[in-house]
This record gives structure tokens, C-alpha cells and sequence, in this order.
């Protein structure tokens, strides 16, 4: 008697039990409905983008100083797929966990895990089937694009990638997510029930404690609302890339966990408890990774190139002591303008918030609050401005250097553009819909008419 090998699990071929996966998430109707509920969404957001985009291009035509305002990144490209982020965080979860709850509904799963493949296996190829669904629904964002450059309208690569891509890891995200919450419920309903509970908890936990600090500070960056945010500023992080990358990991692994049937749960919680352990030290360590790239055309996460150039060649640590509370607009505006900035250009920056014994609501307490000191070697100084026309020379004094002459061309253009989208109505709302209720036809055709067809 031969007995089995212990790697023919390993061995089995993917690409027949990937098919079925393809198959069966573009033969269910979650899919389908939810493309049809995308085109108008996104057409109107579209619609609405281009429109107020065109607004404030004729008035940057009569007054050229305001150009510069207009950033395709956040007049067209964050609004329209916003709609799309909204549309995955309600309706996506319900694509994702046709995958797994209709065969555990149906007694499926029960055979499909006898095949010869390993539970992480069927996770993953499930979630790429996933990720394919995700492509497919993402055809009326991606259509909204290539609208507006047909309208003559301007992309950045940089920028739209970088958009596209954080969009990708956050439906990715809710795909394993919703891929867990099926593992561990009994039903479908059930799993939406808990997936839907996550997102939409999620928007309700940054609402309430953003901005606080300590403890609730880092409960807020772990919120998923906080995956899009800096892709849409057009920062491409990489401690969000990796806290991202580690969740996804994390919830395929725990679904893979508790996707066995037949095992007594206690086993799957000791199973899970590794998994939780190590996505809490990739999220614990993302959270320290400052690592960051610009990509946006304007830089508005950047300072200008002489003045990084510049600061990039001061060695001594450079450290800043904030006497604002977290909640203040002022230390929101002082962190955006000024010291994100410095963190990517300066070699060595600290920043801690000391002394604050002043609500910013009220009128008493320290008079020295508001004050911002800047130490550099042995010389210190102390603003309360929060714009980098006023810190940055006052950092290159404390340095002993002086401030570098503008590159020329560092300005940027601005690019307006008045365009009328009504035109677009047509396609979101009768051509778009139509093609995809023929494909959805198409798919889910009788098989008598399939052989017809071919013959």
C-alpha cells in the first residue's frame, strides 16, 4: 500500500480551482447589481466634479494668480472616486462573501476542502478572485477618467497611480475582511452583518475620537477611513503600504484558520492567536515607519526643491517643542504646513507636545501657550506661526545659513479647464448600464443557448 505524499496538496493545480472561484463570483448577481448601482453614483459625481471644476476655471481664465489652485487631483479624481469608495465599503463586502458563505450555506465547503489543497490555499485563491471582482467593479471609475480626458482635461501618472493604487489596497482590505466575517459566521447574512459593522464602525470610531490624543490617537489611524486619506493628499507611504499589507495578511490568515469545518472552535481561537500577535507587531511598526514619497504635481506635501535640498544637509538634530493641544485647528494647520514637511526633509526631527495646560476653547491658563520652540544645536527660538514663509527662515538662522534663491519653474501651472459634461449623462446613466446588463446576460445565458452559439 503506497501512502499519499505529504506535498501533494502543494502540488495540486490552481488554475481549475481559481476558474471555479472567477466563475462563480461573476455568475452571482451581487456583482452585476452592484456595477449597475455604480454608473449613476459615479456619473453624477463626475457630473458634479466637472462642473464646479469648470466654475472655478473661468475664474482663474480672468485671474491668472488663481491657476495654480486647480489640482485635477482634488477637483475630479478624489470626488469621483470617492462615490467608488463609498460604493466598496457598503456593497462590496456582499461580492466578497459570495465566495464562502454560499458554499458553507449549501454544504459545498464541506467537499471542497476533502480536494487536495491546504486551507491558506483556498483563502488566497479566493481572495484573488476577489481582487479580479474588484478590477471589474472598478470599469465605471476607470471610464470617468478616460471621459475626462476626452473633455481635454489633464492626469498626472504620478498622482492617478498613486490614487488607483491606495483605492486597490483598500478594496483589497475589505475583500479579506468580508472573507473572515464568512469564515466564522453560519450564514451570509450573518457575515455581511459583521463586515459591514467593521466598515461602517470604522467611520464612526474617526469621527468620535479624531484628533484625540495618546492611546485614542492611535486607535484613530487604525480606523479604515485612514487608508484612503493619504493617497487622495497624494502621499505615498510606506508604513501605510506595510500597516495595509499586514491587515490584509491577517484576515486571510484567520480565515484560513477558521474555514475548516469540523474543528472544535477552541483550536481555531489557540490557531488565531499567532496571527493576531503578528498582525499587531507589522501595525505597531508601520505606525513608526515615517518613509513617504510626493507625488503630486504641486507638491503641497513638500517644501520648495532649494529649501529640501537645503535642509536635507543639516545634521544636528533638530527638535521642536509644541505647546498646543492635539484638538487645536492650529497644531492640525502647524502639522500639515510645517512639520510633515520637515520629518521628510530633515535627517533628524523630533516633535513633542509639552506644557499644555490651556483648553484652546478658553481664554486663561499658560500664557505661553501657543508658543512653538525650535532647538538646533546650542541656539533655540520660539513662533507661534504656523505658516513655513515665517519657521523655515527662522530655522536656516538658527543654523547659521542662509536661505537659498527659488528654483526657477517650481511654480506650478494650475490647470483649468472648462468643460461641459453634460454628454457624460449618456454614457453613466444609458450606454455604460446597457453594456454591462448585456455582459451580465451574457454570462448567466441558458446553457441551450450557449451551445447554439458556439455551434
Amino acid at each position: 500500500m503506497h501512502l499519499p505524499k505529504p506535498h501533494a496538496a502543494q502540488a495540486a493545480p490552481l488554475r481549475p480551482l481559481l476558474a471555479k472561484e472567477v466563475r462563480e463570483i461573476f455568475g452571482g448577481r451581487s456583482l452585476w447589481t452592484m456595477l449597475l448601482l455604480l454608473c449613476p453614483l459615479i456619473g453624477y459625481s463626475f457630473f458634479q466634479a466637472v462642473s464646479l471644476y469648470s466654475e472655478s476655471s473661468s475664474a482663474a481664465l480672468q485671474s491668472p494668480v488663481l491657476a495654480n489652485s486647480l489640482s485635477p487631483l482634488d477637483g475630479i479624481l478624489v470626488p469621483t472616486l470617492g462615490s467608488f469608495y463609498v460604493a466598496v465599503t457598503l456593497l462590496f463586502p456582499f461580492v466578497a462573501i459570495r465566495v464562502l458563505g454560499q458554499e458553507k450555506e449549501s454544504g459545498a465547503l464541506r467537499l471542497l476542502v476533502q480536494l487536495p489543497y491546504r486551507s491558506p490555499t483556498l483563502v488566497v485563491t479566493k481572495l484573488v478572485a476577489v481582487v479580479l471582482a474588484w478590477l471589474f467593479a472598478s470599469l465605471p471609475a476607470l471610464s470617468a477618467l478616460a471621459v475626462w480626458r476626452t473633455l481635454g482635461g489633464h492626469l498626472s501618472l504620478a498622482e492617478t497611480s498613486n490614487l488607483l493604487v491606495g483605492h486597490l489596497l483598500y478594496g483589497t482590505l475589505v475583500g479579506a475582511l468580508a472573507l473572515f466575517a464568512a469564515s466564522i459566521a453560519e450564514s451570509a447574512a450573518t457575515a455581511a452583518i459583521i463586515a459591514l459593522a467593521v466598515t461602517i464602525g470604522s467611520w464612526v470610531l474617526d469621527f468620535t475620537i479624531a484628533g484625540h490624543p495618546g492611546l485614542l490617537a492611535w486607535i484613530a489611524q487604525l480606523s479604515l477611513t485612514q487608508t484612503l486619506r493619504p493617497f487622495e493628499q497624494g502621499l505615498l507611504s510606506g508604513g501605510l503600504v506595510l500597516g495595509i499589507a499586514g491587515a490584509i495578511g491577517g484576515f486571510t490568515a484567520l480565515a484560513s484558520v477558521w474555514l475548516p469545518p469540523g474543528i472544535p472552535p477552541y483550536r481555531k481561537v489557540r490557531r488565531s492567536v499567532p496571527c493576531i500577535l503578528a498582525v499587531a507587531a507589522i501595525l505597531g511598526a508601520a505606525t513608526q515607519a515615517g518613509w513617504s514619497v510626493d507625488v503630486t504635481e504641486d507638491r503641497r506635501n513638500s517644501f520648495a526643491v532649494a529649501d529640501e535640498q537645503l535642509l536635507a544637509t543639516l545634521r544636528f538634530p533638530l527638535v521642536i517643542k509644541v505647546q498646543l493641544a492635539p484638538e487645536d485647528p492650529r497644531y492640525a494647520d502647524l502639522q500639515r504646513n510645517v512639520l510633515s514637511k520637515l520629518e521628510r526633509a530633515m535627517p533628524n526631527v523630533s516633535v513633542s507636545l509639552v506644557g499644555v495646560r490651556q483648553y484652546p476653547a478658553t481664554g486663561s491658563g499658560d500664557e505661553s501657550y501657543g508658543e512653538v520652540e525650535y532647538v538646533y544645536g546650542n541656539r533655540s527660538d520660539v513662533s507661534r506661526s504656523t505658516s513655513p514663509r515665517e519657521i523655515l527662515p527662522l530655522i536656516y538662522n538658527l543654523a547659521g545659513v542662509l536661505r537659498p534663491s527659488p528654483t526657477p519653474g517650481d511654480e506650478y501651472p494650475g490647470y483649468p479647464l472648462v468643460a461641459n459634461a453634460n454628454a457624460t449623462f449618456l454614457w453613466f446613466f444609458g450606454a455604460l448600464p446597457l453594456l454591462i446588463a448585456l455582459c451580465w446576460w451574457w454570462v448567466r445565458r441558458p446553457t441551450s443557448f450557449r451551445s447554439r452559439t458556439r455551434t
